[in-house]
């Protein structure tokens, strides 16, 4: 059973919007609420790749390539973490997940089965 489940892909046109959601729904509170959540994305033909991540008190990371047009965030009452995406292009065309990293920054858990992302060029 999955650690995470990953919500709100689709397909949109260049310079669109999109908001994913992650659940954390096997994963308790006091375990949740203190750890270090990421959102990864891989490509067809390539690795996945780190782009966002968010700690217990909501510091954030991006990479160069999302910087200034993704936004991750996390309620916590929810056990859910959100990928705010804008401005979208077709490089961004990837299945997304979410994971828990570790204090080496490593995923922790097994991979869920992601959200689909598709901008057309």
């Amino acid at each position: 059973q999955e650690q995470f489940v990953e919500s709100g892909g689709g397909s949109v046109q260049p310079g669109g919007s999109l908001r994913l959601s992650c659940k954390a729904s096997r994963m308790i509170t006091s375990v949740f609420n203190p750890s270090l959540m990421a959102w990864y994305r891989q490509a067809p033909g390539k690795e996945r790749e780190l782009v966002a991540t968010i700690n217990a008190e909501r510091a954030t990371y991006y990479a160069d390539s999302v910087k200034g047009r993704f936004t991750i965030s996390r309620d916590n009452s929810r056990k859910t973490v959100y990928l705010q995406m804008s401005s979208l292009k077709p490089e961004d065309t990837a299945f997304y997940y979410c994971n828990a990293l570790s204090s080496s920054t490593q995923p922790k858990y097994n991979w869920g089965q992601g959200t689909q992302v598709t901008v057309p060029s």
